[in-house]
């Protein structure tokens, strides 16, 4: 299918031709007949990546900060590879649309194929011929709407959540500063609620508009009599409200509309604009209140509302999103607000690059709405798309999954170790086609059936959400595949007995990717303590740092959380220097009333194994990123082998201490030893059994955590159910 994409690297805007989007539950895959182009929004996401790196890092501090933490923390090397992977994406644009259902997986059985509806959301209602959308952020269109009005639902949707913060009441003389189109939209609106509508812009154009069919009245904001001609409208009071809807990175927005607003009013700020207010004498002496309005309403930046399907309460949460798209679209309706004198250029898909040139002032040409069209394309439903036909190695390895874990650590090393890339396989087409055209692959695509049901290719790497690695891990291994997947194996029991079942019956490799265990300095400390004569006591200090509750992993279905998702990865790390297996475990955490704690991000684990060797695995979500994110010590023998974060490790005995040297946390290594055993015919560098204990190791982790008791670890039981 077509698709709108720009090069987050080299600025380069183009359509191209990627897989469709993959349909997963609680999504919606549509066919957009019209999508359209926010001018203000668009015009600086497309200038930020077009911006050279220091410009780039000048408009994102944020995240040059984040870098520089991650140096001291990782090291140079493997910073520099994560900025690349990040800088060198690929990036969809639009997030207003409008088209027809062609099939759903909503939870609430709303949509149906043939369902006309209207769609939002920034990575999902793109400039793209087919996209898949999540519920909450798609609604049906009246039949007494079409699908070019349509496509402005989610523009309207921010300007009506600007007007319910602003608590307009009928009569109220409302100023609008900015008169683009969120601006536009916004004086309808407001008169289509009773207000008496002032608008202000630099532009000619948009005031003459606006003056037209929008506003009651509109001045030039450079006009000598601006001043007159508002307390003339407003009668000497000043507005009640005025609102911000412009794009600009000058204070004068919210210099003027302090100098506007009347004693006790409000200003509402929806567009992007600096927000230096100056104190006095508006501010303070008027006492005006000052509010933010947050994009299209309720939800929007909550993972369980827009990704997870979760809406809140009609009688608690009258207006979130969606209630906020179906509300513009039932004005519409009902001829409360007219924008065809708002459209001005309707382009079709194939033609996209002229109109980002009308945008960005590269054609000259009177601009406000632009609408792309969508025609029919007979290659527009292809889930694959072939990039070359390279030669297939040995082993030949395709990817389901290649975010930047994938892009920065596996994908890179699994090349270097003379495995042949054969396809990847990601839900987004747009990612699928710039991880393959950057690495190499043969092909891309958005269906997993694609790589599993092609005879060519004997090994996947599974790099996906955690909540999908046993199913795919089982698929992979029903299709004959060799199977390379991300920790953790499994995120519950059930999971866990079903991969046992499969491999019970299909004998070819399965390997988790535990890297640590294959860093040059675990293996040496490891030789150093093989012949020890002794049980050994383990130490494990994981300063890991917060994650917010909302992120994906620590939601229980999809991430599990860090316990399962990322502690594995010293249970099995203990099980790599002991070479024992666990008999017994307990844990406690923190009790805190601090809801945004995760209690069991901050916990304290003891381990007991089979040989009489202890672990102690303290994981830490609380402290400070300033100190290393791994201490681990090992004792016993009289010796001490020491691991400070990877980057270096000490060997103490006989009053003496060797220095050892460290070539990162084994990510190269894994992969190498994984492509080499499948080489050779041999099994994984992992035994599974060592993998299902360190994953029953986790949930019995959480059984002692939630039970306050002792846990006992029996595989065999499981094995032989």
């Amino acid at each position: 299918m077509k698709q709108v994409i720009q090069n987050f690297k080299t600025g380069e805007l183009y359509v191209d031709e990627v897989p469709l989007p993959s349909l997963s539950e609680g999504m919606v895959l549509v066919e957009n007949h019209f999508s359209l182009i926010s001018a203000g929004t668009e015009r600086g996401t497309v200038k930020v990546a077009q911006a050279n790196l220091i410009n780039k890092a000048r408009q994102r501090p944020d995240l040059v900060a984040q870098v520089i933490q991650n140096i001291k923390k990782e090291g140079l090397s493997a910073t520099i590879s994560k900025v690349k992977a990040k800088l060198d994406s690929l990036k969809a644009l639009g997030y207003s649309t409008a088209g027809t259902v062609i099939s759903s997986m909503d939870t609430n059985g709303m949509f149906k194929p043939g369902d006309r509806v209207a769609c939002a959301g920034v990575d999902y209602a793109s400039h793209a011929e087919i996209v898949a959308v999540p519920q909450n952020l798609v609604v049906k269109i009246p039949a007494e709407v079409d699908f070019e009005d349509a496509a402005y639902t989610t523009l309207g949707a921010i300007a009506m959540q600007g007007i319910r913060q602003a608590e307009t009441v009928i009569g109220e003389k409302v100023c609008v500063i900015g008169l683009g189109l969120l601006g536009q939209i916004t004086c309808q609106l407001l008169q289509a609620n009773g207000c008496a509508v002032f608008g202000i812009d630099l532009s000619e154009s948009f005031v003459s508009i606006a003056n037209e069919h929008s506003a009651d009245k509109a001045v030039l904001r450079n006009d000598p009599n601006l001043k007159i001609a508002c307390d003339n409208f407003t009668h000497g009071h000043g507005f009640d409200t005025v609102i911000i809807t412009a794009a600009t990175q000058s204070n004068d927005p919210i210099e003027l509309a302090g100098d506007l607003t009347r004693k006790k009013g409000k200003v509402v700020v929806v567009g992007v604009v600096p927000m230096d207010i100056p104190r006095d004498p508006n501010y303070y002496r008027k006492e005006i209140d000052i509010k933010m309005s947050c994009s299209y309403g309720p939800g929007r930046y909550d993972v369980n509302y827009e990704e997870n399907g979760q809406d809140y309460p009609y009688a608690y949460v009258r207006w979130t999103e969606q209630r906020n798209m179906e509300t513009f679209l039932d004005l519409l309706a009902r001829k409360y607000i007219n924008l065809k004198p708002l459209t001005t250029h309707v382009v079709g898909i194939e033609d996209a690059e002229k109109a980002y040139d009308i945008i960005l002032g590269k054609v000259k040409e009177h601009h406000i709405g632009i609408l792309l069209k969508y025609s029919g394309n007979e290659t527009k439903s292809r889930s694959s798309i072939t990039l070359s036909n390279k030669p297939l190695g040995a082993v030949n390895a395709s990817f389901i999954g290649a975010g930047s874990f994938a892009q920065s650590y596996l994908i890179p090393n699994v090349k270097a170790s003379g495995a042949s890339l054969d396809g990847v396989v990601t839900s987004r087409g747009i990612t699928a086609k710039n991880v393959a055209s950057k690495f190499g692959f043969n092909f891309c695509s958005s269906e997993v059936n694609d790589v599993l049901g092609k005879a060519e290719v004997n090994t996947i790497f599974i790099a996906t959400p955690h909540n999908s690695h046993a199913d795919l891990s089982i698929r992979s291994l029903q299709a004959g595949k060799n199977v390379f997947v991300e920790k953790p194996l499994a995120i519950n029991m059930e999971q866990l007995n079903a991969v046992i079942e499969a491999k019970k019956k299909h004998t070819q490799p399965l390997m988790v990717g535990f890297n640590r265990r294959f860093a040059p300095v675990s293996i040496s400390i490891k030789k150093e303590f093989a012949n020890a004569g002794e049980p050994i006591v383990m130490n494990m200090r994981i300063n890991a740092g917060s994650i917010p509750k909302d992120n994906w992993l620590q939601q229980k279905d999809i991430g599990a959380g860090r316990l399962i998702g990322e502690m594995c990865h010293f249970i099995d790390l203990m099980q790599f220097f002991t070479n024992s297996e666990p008999v017994k475990v307990y844990a406690d955490c923190i009790n805190t009333s601090n809801d945004k704690i995760t209690p069991a991000d901050n916990i304290s684990i003891v381990v007991k194994f089979r040989d009489g060797s202890v672990g102690n695995l303290t994981y830490l979500a609380n402290g400070d990123k300033g100190m290393p994110k791994e201490l681990i010590e090992v004792f016993g023998g009289s010796k001490i082998g020491v691991i400070n974060d990877f980057r270096d490790g000490m060997i103490y005995k006989g009053g003496k201490s060797i220095k050892l040297k460290s070539a990162g946390k084994g990510h190269k290594e894994e992969v190498d030893a994984f492509v080499n055993a499948l080489k050779t015919g041999n099994d994984s560098p992992i035994s599974f059994r060592s993998i299902c204990l360190t994953t029953l190791t986790t949930f019995k982790i959480h059984d002692s955590l939630y039970t306050g008791m002792a846990q006992d670890i029996n595989l065999d039981e499981i094995l032989t159910s």
